[in-house]
């Protein structure tokens, strides 16, 4: 397809090449019509795509021999920004480039710019930058990182503009009357639009562009639900073909259906799930064998049974990629009929499974492994907390009285622990903690053996019926947690390392190793913290630094950076070893209804079983790009989504007569005030020393506290405080605390 790449990258390398425009090329080639139209079409993709660059208007060259650079731009809320170079989002990102804000020119977050590179010896080189870092200059949009955003409708004395949601985009976009913009109803002041942008080319000019949509009023849920939707382009329907081929599934499980597969329909099967889980992928089943051993089985929902190769089902699956979780609702990979209904492992259904089973010896160690299709019936559908009830708890009185999860939260409640019979809930607590022994013993071994614990604590938000956000919880991640994460980590590397043996074209979740200058700085940073390691190339210290970090009072935050200092994972057609889990096989198969990867993968061992053949290898290479492309995409928006909740949820706070109080740790100090982390809502906001009325504060010498002059009260780096809400500002998404 690609006719003229290989023999126009040959001539732009040649030693004496001088930059030429396409059209001179194609002279010196003497390309007739017909190749000289091919050839600028090729050529114009190159350009696109960052593997050419334009110089002095027209003439082409290789970026790198230019000193040129092409990326995405991501900005920071003051201006500057930095620009990562392309990369496929399955291989190793390369370091970031540093834009000064009057270099950004009239690049737009997201937009994908060509970077002219600064030399250390100009006048004006950032000072901060450490050696081997790089700074440059935006001189090229190659492609906007979005034609619309969405923004709130302002009023200017004789002019109107949106202010966008984005507080990375600095400017507001100038647009026309709302009222002549044709929209039923038009859009108001306050409301919450989107805007299609025109093109910028002048810096000192604000841009502009025209309000194409009204999604609601700025701040209501549902505005600013449809708000992320359309950010992320996350499509809240499916097509109708979909619709219909879903439609013509049949509702049970038939008869026709169990053909093939092991029955575990009487074996002791049951799931356990976070409160709010729309469905439920996976559940664990348990059975006693001769001699102390223990079987268990790993059943994940056979999506692959309901969505075959080739059906609109499947094209809609692959596109999303997976399923998109926000706060208080799901954008789903599949339509609920599945999703929800036929695919989800809920309590007293019959539901078809693939199966990773697992007999493990009276000693706890792994003796066999084998796959299935399977049957099953959840006995029972528990919530992450009714487990751990049940693993520590021996009082059954208390245990029947947990509550069951909001209805509108959850795609299922399943019975009240009260509504069990005492024999019920008596074998149910022996199997949940028959089930932990096995676990606790199978993460001991994992982490001895050099796993890294990057678990981290997680803010889960609690909208009310109308889509508020309601109540903040910080989940740990505690034994109940740890008890299903064992076995699908187990699940996964059994069928990772079956795929690889038995050389099957398949999908891995791969995490590759860290990179050692990202690392170095990790190690230098830590040390204003006073933490002190060794080399972190070397496993043993990462061990030791995350031990050390989980009693750190800045503890989250330098845990957050140390993962932000790792390559990301992501999904390749090769098995190349996952470097946080320190595992040679892995990959997705516990979650199909909600990952395309894990349906993938699910096929693969379902025409093994069948003894029929697989994917292809070059599918699987380009679809492990795409998606991991899908996984970034939900993850930011599920991140934005959060952050958006957070704000209703403070501002809302801020309006309340009685305030709540919150537990605080101060996490860095500056000359206006000091910054600090809520210990139990994940939120960060300042205290600025204005608002601190029951003394004047001043900053000591070392910069690291604010001290009263008469009470000599100290507010200083690392102490706990409580604090509330002053004021929140939701446009820049900034929380300013005080102390009560």
């Amino acid at each position: 397809m690609k006719k003229f790449s290989e023999r126009l990258f040959a001539h732009l390398s040649r030693r004496n090449y001088v930059p030429a425009s396409a059209a001179a090329i194609a002279k010196d080639w003497r390309l007739n019509t017909k190749l000289r139209q091919a050839f600028n079409a090729e050529v114009g993709q190159l350009v696109r795509a960052g593997r050419l660059a334009m110089i002095k208007g027209d003439r082409l060259c290789i970026p790198q021999e230019a000193d040129l650079v092409t990326g995405k731009i991501n900005f920071r809320q003051k201006g500057s920004a930095m620009v990562a170079p392309e990369t496929r989002a399955t291989e190793p990102r390369k370091p970031a480039i540093y834009i000064d804000a009057a270099d950004t020119g009239t690049a737009l977050q997201g937009d994908k710019v060509v970077v002219r590179l600064r030399s250390p010896r100009e006048r004006d080189f950032p000072f901060f930058l450490k050696a081997g870092e790089q700074a440059g200059r935006v001189i090229e949009i190659l492609e906007r990182g979005a034609a619309t955003l969405t923004g709130t409708l302002q009023r200017g004395k004789t002019y109107f503009y949106v202010t966008p949601d984005d507080p990375r985009i600095p400017h507001d976009i100038i647009v026309g009357d709302p009222q002549k913009a044709g929209l039923k109803p038009p859009a108001q002041v306050g409301d919450k639009v989107v805007v299609q942008l025109n093109e910028w080319k002048e810096r000192h000019l604000n841009p502009d562009g025209t309000v194409v949509q009204r999604l609601g009023r700025a701040f209501e849920p549902r505005a600013e639900l449809a708000a992320i939707y359309h950010k992320y382009n996350l499509e809240t329907t499916f097509p109708d073909l979909v619709v219909r081929e879903a439609a013509a599934i049949l509702p049970e499980v038939q008869p026709e259906d169990l053909t093939g597969r092991r029955d575990f329909r009487d074996i002791p099967t049951f799931t356990i799930d976070p409160d709010d889980a729309k469905d439920f992928d996976d559940a664990l089943s348990l059975e006693y064998l001769d001699g102390g051993e223990v079987r268990v089985g790993v059943h994940i929902a056979d999506v692959s049974h309901y969505v075959k190769p080739g059906t609109a089902l499947d094209r809609e699956a692959q596109q999303r990629g997976n399923s998109t979780y926000l706060v208080g609702t799901v954008i789903p990979m599949l339509p609920e009929k599945l999703s929800n209904g036929l695919c989800s492992l809920v309590e007293a259904k019959d539901r078809l499974t693939k199966a990773a089973i697992f007999t493990f010896t009276r000693h706890g160690a792994v003796k066999t492994v084998e796959f299935a299709n399977t049957v099953i019936c959840s006995r029972k559908r528990l919530t992450y907390k009714q487990a751990y009830a049940l693993m520590f708890e021996d009082d059954l009185n208390k245990i029947r009285r947990l509550p069951l999860p909001a209805a509108h939260q959850t795609g299922s409640t399943g019975r009240a622990l009260n509504e069990l019979s005492h024999a019920e809930l008596t074998e149910l607590q022996k199997w949940v903690r028959q089930l932990w022994t096995i676990g606790a013993k199978i993460r001991k071994e994992r982490m001895a053996q050099g796993s890294l614990d990057l678990d981290m604590p997680e803010t889960k938000i609690f909208v009310d019926a109308e889509g508020y956000a309601d109540r903040i919880e910080k989940i740990e991640n505690d034994e109940s947690h740890q008890l299903i994460e064992e076995f699908m980590l187990l699940a996964n590397e059994a069928v990772a390392r079956h795929t690889r043996t038995n050389r099957l074209p398949s999908l891995y979740r791969v995490h590759d190793d860290p990179d050692e200058a990202r690392l170095g700085e990790l190690r230098q940073f830590l040390t204003t913290f006073n933490v002190k390691t060794g080399d972190l190339m070397n496993r043993a210290e990462v061990v030791k630094l995350l031990a050390q970090l989980k009693h750190h009072p800045q503890g989250y935050i330098l845990r957050t950076q140390l993962l932000r200092s790792m390559r990301k994972a992501c999904y390749r057609s090769t098995h190349d070893g996952h470097y946080g889990l320190n595992k040679k096989d892995y990959t997705h198969f516990t979650s199909p209804i909600r990952r395309y990867a894990d349906l993938v993968v699910h096929r693969v061992l379902g025409t093994w079983l069948a003894r029929q053949p697989g994917y292809r290898a070059v599918h699987t290479d380009q679809l492990a790009e795409h998606l991991s492309l899908t996984e970034i995409n939900s993850t930011e928006a599920e991140r934005d989504s959060v952050k958006v909740k957070l704000m209703e949820y403070f501002d809302r706070e801020a309006d309340r007569k009685k305030k709540t109080v919150f537990d605080a740790i101060i996490t860095d100090v500056r000359n206006h005030g000091f910054f600090i982390e809520l210990s139990d809502a994940g939120a960060f906001g300042m205290v600025p020393v204005s608002s601190l009325r029951d003394d004047f504060y001043v900053l000591n010498g070392a910069g690291s506290a604010f001290i009263g002059r008469k009470s000599k009260r100290k507010f200083e780096l690392g102490a706990k405080i409580k604090v509330i809400v002053l004021k929140v500002d939701r446009q820049k998404r900034l929380i300013d605390f005080t102390v009560p």
